[in-house]
């Protein structure tokens, strides 16, 4: 994109006292006349660039301009070109390595052998991830609508959406759109989306609330659960919930006590621990569990054979 592009030019421009149209074509795989055209565009932006002709000259800017606007330290360069790399994680290609290389030209300090933060955005589905998230970019950049098959526990049917925000949030991406079903914005999980279409159809931007993404928000709670787990689950709980989730009993055993939206979601993690938790509250829920272990139970026990009576 020229955008990447002139800022790496002008990221060079700040690093090195001056450098020549040739090396910049080579660094950003362009022509020279495209680098002409790209320095005149910063010009016009109000960047102070000189050129000197001939033997020994080439591109510069002026030097109070390199001192007054450097204002990134080498701690903060580094953090974002570590989100730069973080992005190449989710696509599964090196466009923003090559953005970060040429943003991190002419200052050792800044590559990748002297990062001490790594972030990693990917996920078991990034085959399927990353398109989606180009098709999303796409809606959003050019105001064209998005069609999608949805998953929801609720029910399950086509979306159409006006796509505004691409969202990172609770190690799972989500986009942020108006849907013309509800007519209200409304936060949608990529890895519940299938059959996503960009369609022709473009829409009128419209005022746009930030999305409340608070956990109380979005995990409101209403059930409150208590169960008992053996020692040999403190590590889950204190990574999932943290230390101050439980009560460490005289026997050793831990009373969980949290705040749950949905129940499904509460049975599924309880059976996740097998005979390690015991339920004692809500209980409803309870007796619920009881229910699903009887009917698991029903399922793994061998038929009774007449010929064996």
């Amino acid at each position: 994109m020229k955008i990447d592009r002139l800022i790496g030019i002008l990221s060079v421009l700040l690093q090195q006292d001056m450098v020549t149209a040739p090396f910049l074509a080579e660094r950003f795989e362009v022509s020279r006349r495209t680098i002409n055209r790209d320095i005149e565009d910063l010009c016009r932006a109000g960047i102070p660039i000189v050129t000197m002709p001939g033997a020994g000259g080439g591109i510069s800017i002026m030097e109070n301009y390199k001192v007054d606007r450097t204002v990134f330290t080498t701690r903060e360069m580094q953090d974002i070109l570590a989100g730069l790399r973080s992005l190449d994680s989710v696509s599964g290609t090196s466009q923003y390595s090559l953005l970060m290389e040429k943003l991190s030209a002419g200052g050792s300090d800044f590559m990748a052998g002297s990062q001490s933060i790594l972030i990693d955005l990917s996920s078991w589905y990034k085959e399927e991830l990353a398109p989606k998230i180009d098709s999303i970019r796409a809606a959003i950049d050019g105001r064209r609508e998005l069609e999608f098959l949805y998953f929801s526990p609720k029910m399950e049917g086509k979306r159409r959406i006006e796509a505004y925000y691409l969202i990172f949030r609770w190690s799972s991406w989500y986009v942020w759109g108006w849907c013309t079903r509800r007519q209200d914005f409304r936060l949608f999980k990529l890895n519940r989306m299938a059959e996503l279409r960009l369609l022709d159809a473009r829409f009128e931007p419209r005022k746009v609330p930030l999305p409340d993404l608070k956990n109380e928000r979005i995990f409101p709670g209403g059930i409150r659960v208590k169960v008992l787990f053996e020692p040999e689950c403190k590590w889950r709980l204190v990574e999932e919930f943290g230390l101050d989730c439980f009560e460490e009993q005289e026997d050793g055993k831990l009373l969980f006590h949290a705040d749950y939206t949905y129940q499904d979601n509460l049975l599924s993690w309880l059976l996740t621990f097998g005979d390690r938790a015991e339920l004692l509250e809500p209980e409803n829920i309870r007796e619920e569990l009881q229910k699903i272990i009887e009917n698991m139970r029903s399922k793994y026990i061998p038929p009774v054979r007449l010929d064996a009576l």
